[in-house]
This record gives structure tokens, C-alpha cells and sequence, in this order.
């Protein structure tokens, strides 16, 4: 079940989640056993480190400019742009600047 959205309503998942100082904030719309989807708003220069996932991870970029690092390589992303981070390939995500993104996650 979706929850933590308005439903029935047109919205703007940037706006769903705010930019807080010093801080990466989450807002979880699903989670079970086969898919989590999760809104992320990064402040300039926080990060989430290296890690591993179980399922494919497809990061898709709604606000300003983060980096998304997959198997050592950088790519930056910006406002509309996404990129598939494969199950079990060590990965990060960097704020270069302010940045907002939905993440969905597919076990």
C-alpha cells in the first residue's frame, strides 16, 4: 500500500519532501518485499556512503544536482535525469548542491 501521498490529487513529488540544513530527510511511500519507494531531499554536501543493494535501484533526479556513484565511476545527475544502479554493485549518492530525488528500488 502507497502511503504518506495524497490520493485521488496531482502532485509534485518535489514538493513532498523538504531540504532541511546539515541533513538528508526521507519519506518512505512504499516498502515490502518486492518494491520501496522513497523521496530523499539531500542538503549541499551530505551523502549516503558506499553501499550494496538486493534489488535493481533506479534513482531518479527531481531537484538540483547530485552525484550518483556506481562501481567507482561518478555520473551527475540533474533535475529530470535518472540512472539504474544494478542489485549488488556498490553504490553512493552525493549532494553536489541541494538535491531531491525519488528512489524506487525493484527485489
Amino acid at each position: 500500500m502507497m502511503k504518506n501521498i495524497p490520493v485521488a490529487s496531482a502532485v509534485e513529488f518535489k514538493d513532498q519532501v523538504s531540504y532541511q540544513p546539515g541533513q538528508i530527510v526521507s519519506k518512505t511511500l512504499v516498502q515490502n518485499s518486492a518494491v520501496s519507494i522513497t523521496l530523499f531531499a539531500f542538503d549541499k554536501g551530505e551523502e549516503i556512503s558506499t553501499h550494496e543493494s538486493g534489488g535493481d535501484a533506479l534513482v531518479l533526479c527531481l531537484d538540483g544536482k547530485g552525484e550518483v556513484t556506481i562501481d567507482g565511476v561518478k555520473h551527475e545527475l540533474a533535475a529530470g535525469e535518472a540512472i539504474l544502479m544494478p542489485a549488488r554493485h556498490p553504490h553512493a549518492v552525493y549532494g553536489k548542491e541541494q538535491f531531491k530525488m525519488m528512489l524506487t528500488v525493484v527485489f
